[in-house]
C-alpha cells in the first residue's frame, strides 16, 4: 500500500494535542504489576488515550465501562478514526494503544519499534465475521459465490438479476435494478480483510489485489464501517462489507464455503483462527495472523477481520506502561472477550491465543 510519507512526518493537530496531554498527565498505579480487572488485583489511575478501528468500536465501549468500573481513577478515550489512522497516530507518537483490523505492515512495524524504542506488543483482541450486507426490495436471502462478489465489486457485474447472481440463488426472484456497491472511502483494516478474501477467492474476478485504500472506480464511497451501513440502508440495491455486528436489520448473504454457503456467525467466524497461521520472522510480542481464506470446511466463515490492538512493549514511564499492561491484559482475557461477545457480537480467543496474546502482553514494562 502506497503512503503519503508527509502523513507520517506531520501528524494531525489532534495527535499533537494528545502527545502532550500524554506527558501532561501520565498514569499512576498503586502496585507494580496489576490486570486492572479481576477482584482483587491492584488498581490503576491515569488517562489512556487510544484510537482507530471503527470496527473495535462497540467492544471498545463496553471493556471500558468495566475497566473504569474496576479502576475508577482511569480515564480511556477511544478516537474511532479508522485503522490506518490509528496506526499512523500511534507511530507519530500521539495514542499509546492503536487499534488497527490489520496487523502493521513491515514498514510500520519499523517506524513503530523506532518510536517505541522497543519491539512493538501487537496482539488479536476482536474477531468477528465481515458481513457482505445489502440492501434489494424484495430480496431477503442472498447466496453469493466468491466469484460472484468479486464481479459485483469489481463492477463486471452490475444488476442484480445478471446470470450469475441468477445461479447462485436459483430459487430467488431477483431485480433488474441497478447494483451500486459501497466500499469504505478511508484507510481501513476493514476493506484490507475483504479484498484479501476476494483477491484470494475470486478466480481472478477481482483484480485489485488485498489493499488498504480501495482501488476500484465506481461505486459510492462511505468512511467508517456506520457510513457504510447507513449508505447501504438508505439506497437501494446497495451491497456492501460491514463488520456483522453493526449489521443492525440490513441483509446478510451468505458465502460460498466448499460445496454449501455459509452465514456470517460469530461462531463460525472463530474457526478461522484454528485453521490460520502466525506471520513468520516477528518478535514473540507481535501476534499478527495470516488468515486462510481458503478452507473448505463450510462450518467456517472465511470473511472476516482480526483486530488488533498495538502497543509498545517498554515505556519511560512506569506508571503509563502499567496503565497499558493492565488494559491490554483485560481485554485478551475470557472476561474481557465474553463481555465483547455479550455486546459487539464478536468470536471470543480461544483459550490458547488468550494465553498466547497475555503472553505477550505481560512483558511491557517502564524503563
Amino acid at each position: 500500500m502506497n503512503r503519503n510519507p508527509l502523513r507520517y512526518a506531520a501528524p494531525t493537530a489532534a495527535a499533537l494535542v494528545l502527545a502532550l496531554s500524554l506527558s501532561a498527565c501520565g498514569a499512576s498505579n498503586e502496585s507494580d504489576s496489576s490486570d486492572g480487572a479481576s477482584t482483587g488485583a491492584a488498581k490503576v489511575t491515569g488517562t489512556l488515550n487510544a484510537g482507530g478501528s471503527t470496527a473495535q468500536q462497540a467492544a471498545v465501549a463496553a471493556w471500558t465501562k468495566a475497566f473504569q468500573t474496576t479502576n475508577s481513577g482511569v480515564t480511556v478515550n477511544y478516537d474511532p478514526v479508522g485503522s490506518g489512522g490509528g496506526r499512523e497516530q500511534f507511530i507519530a507518537g500521539g495514542l499509546q494503544v492503536a487499534g488497527s483490523d490489520a496487523a502493521l505492515t513491515d514498514d510500520e512495524l519499523a517506524k513503530a519499534k523506532t518510536k517505541c524504542k522497543s519491539d512493538v506488543v501487537e496482539v488479536p483482541t476482536y474477531v468477528s465475521p465481515i458481513a457482505v450486507i445489502f440492501n434489494v426490495k424484495g430480496v431477503d436471502k442472498l447466496n453469493l459465490s466468491p466469484k460472484t462478489l468479486g464481479g459485483i465489486f469489481q463492477g463486471t457485474i452490475t444488476t442484480w438479476n445478471d446470470a450469475a447472481i441468477k445461479a447462485d440463488n436459483p430459487d430467488a426472484t431477483l431485480p433488474a435494478t441497478k447494483i451500486t456497491a459501497v466500499h469504505r472511502s478511508d484507510d481501513s483494516g476493514t476493506t484490507q480483510n475483504f479484498t484479501d478474501y476476494l483477491d484470494q477467492t475470486s478466480e481472478g474476478a477481482w483484480t485489485g489485489k488485498a489493499v488498504q485504500t480501495w482501488p476500484v472506480k465506481g461505486g459510492e464511497g462511505a468512511e467508517g464501517t456506520s457510513g457504510v451501513v447507513a449508505a447501504v440502508k438508505g439506497g437501494d440495491g446497495t451491497i456492501g462489507y460491514a463488520d456483522e455486528s453493526q449489521a443492525g436489520d440490513l441483509g446478510k448473504a451468505s458465502i460460498k464455503v466448499g460445496s454449501d454457503f455459509t452465514a456470517p456467525t460469530a461462531a463460525a467466524a472463530s474457526k478461522v483462527l484454528d485453521a490460520s497461521e502466525q506471520v513468520s520472522g516477528r518478535a514473540a510480542t507481535d501476534i499478527a495472523i495470516t488468515v486462510n481464506r481458503k478452507v473448505t470446511d463450510s462450518a467456517v466463515y472465511p470473511i472476516v477481520l482480526v483486530s488488533y490492538q498495538i502497543a509498545c512493549q517498554k515505556y519511560d514511564d512506569k506508571a503509563q506502561a502499567a496503565l497499558v499492561k493492565a488494559w491490554l491484559t483485560y481485554v485478551t482475557s475470557a472476561d474481557g472477550q465474553q463481555v465483547a461477545a455479550s455486546s459487539a457480537g464478536s468470536a471470543p480467543l480461544s483459550s490458547a491465543f488468550v494465553t498466547k496474546a497475555q503472553t505477550a502482553v505481560a512483558t511491557i514494562a517502564g524503563a
